[in-house]
């Protein structure tokens, strides 16, 4: 090889938006199968270069069909059905940028996140279910594929999640800065990284994000909440947030992980005894003061410099004024203004990940999943010899 390694990631988030592409350059890095481990950290951030990125949104049917089969009352037919039309539309999303890229790298669209036994919920072990099927991938493109990353950590113990804040660590880590590098997608989730000390990183979802805001969205028949205006419009039932915050999630110390199957409107008591503007404006309110709380009990105490914030929710004025607020003096940012691009962060993320599970080097930090362990975390899917 006479360029350092490429590969491509495929990420479809909690927001069950569609599907972020993003081609990655390791310069610098092994190549593959020329070295029995990783090189150390060292210099300044970022060590990962994003050679490419693309956005495909998902088709209202197949986005119902997703959003369908994450519900406790779906059926087999559909999870099967929408295992394998994802695995075509991955497929789609990956063939333009797939020839230049080494290897594939896909998450798929998690329809269910079981981190912890909850005998109330009827969750008697841990369990993750991740579509989209990889050798749909592999027969489009003809590139090896990893996929299904989550699994082999709740094998050792963990809740699979999170996984991105190894690739974080690698990407954004600086040595003498103190940054929490943030997601707000569907549910919220926070990298913090002291320096490149990888045995102080902490990371964990610290509860809903868009989750609640798009289904508030959805009942003004849109997807999301465009320029955080219907979160604007309504009053903010404060007697409601603060009965929502004695939610056990949200006072447990980290580490932890959740997903809708948590976060919907429907497990929110009162909701729906407000009007839809006062929805819209409450479930915004509520999501940036758990994300603030969890900043203020468990990151700000150790020392923090800046966070950095990608995903959907950096795009809502609203819900981004309110954290600014929240948690000054500390400031907020987003990658936009660091000169990152926020869309291509976890994509690219799990093309780290995957381009060290074909080396055969763990990925995984176990400090932040709760496994007794760091695990190789993804599952290799091979073309067959004709189709190279």
């Amino acid at each position: 090889m006479s360029r350092p390694p490429r590969i491509l990631g495929l990420m479809t988030g909690t927001s069950v938006d569609g599907i972020d592409a993003v081609l990655i350059e390791l310069p610098g890095w092994p190549e593959f199968g020329t070295a029995s481990q990783p090189p150390a950290l060292s210099g300044p951030a970022p060590r990962v270069t994003v050679l490419e990125h693309r956005y495909t949104p998902f088709q209202d049917d197949l986005r119902h069909a997703l959003l369908a089969a994450g519900r406790d009352e779906a059926r087999t037919s559909e999870i099967t059905q929408a295992h394998f039309w994802l695995g075509e539309v991955l497929a789609e999303a990956a063939a333009d940028l797939s020839g230049e890229a080494d290897l594939i790298a896909s998450h798929g669209q998690t329809i269910h996140h079981i981190p912890a036994p909850d005998a109330a919920r009827g969750w008697h072990t841990r369990s993750t279910l991740q579509i989209g099927e990889a050798s749909m991938i592999v027969e489009r493109t003809g590139k090896p594929v990893i996929s299904d990353f989550r699994p082999p950590d709740m094998a050792a113990g963990g809740q699979g999640a999170p996984l991105v804040p190894f690739a974080d660590r690698i990407t954004y880590a600086e040595e003498g800065v103190r940054r929490a590098v943030h997601n707000l997608g569907g549910i919220s989730n926070l990298t913090y990284l002291p320096g490149l000390d990888g045995a102080g990183v902490i990371a964990f979802d610290t509860g809903p994000a868009n989750a609640l805001i798009d289904e508030a969205a959805g009942l003004f028949h849109q997807r999301f909440d465009q320029g955080g205006r219907m979160g604007a419009l309504g009053h903010v039932a404060d007697t409601l947030i603060r009965s929502w915050l004695d939610d056990p999630y949200l006072l447990a110390p980290p580490p932890k992980s959740t997903g809708r199957e948590r976060w919907n409107l429907q497990a929110l008591p009162g909701v729906f005894e407000l009007n839809p503007e006062d929805i819209a404006a409450t479930v915004t309110a509520f999501s940036a003061q758990t994300i603030a709380r969890a900043y203020q009990e468990f990151v700000v105490p150790l020392g923090l410099d800046e966070i950095v914030v990608a995903g959907g929710g950096a795009l809502n004025p609203t819900l981004m004024a309110q954290l600014r607020s929240a948690l000054a003096p500390v400031p907020v940012v987003t990658f936009e203004e660091r000169g990152w691009n926020s869309g291509a962060r976890e994509a690219a993320a799990f093309a780290v990940l995957g381009y060290y599970a074909f080396q055969g080097w763990p990925n995984t930090l176990p400090g932040t999943t709760g496994a007794r362990h760091a695990v190789i975390a993804g599952k290799l899917s091979r073309p067959s010899p004709t189709q190279r």
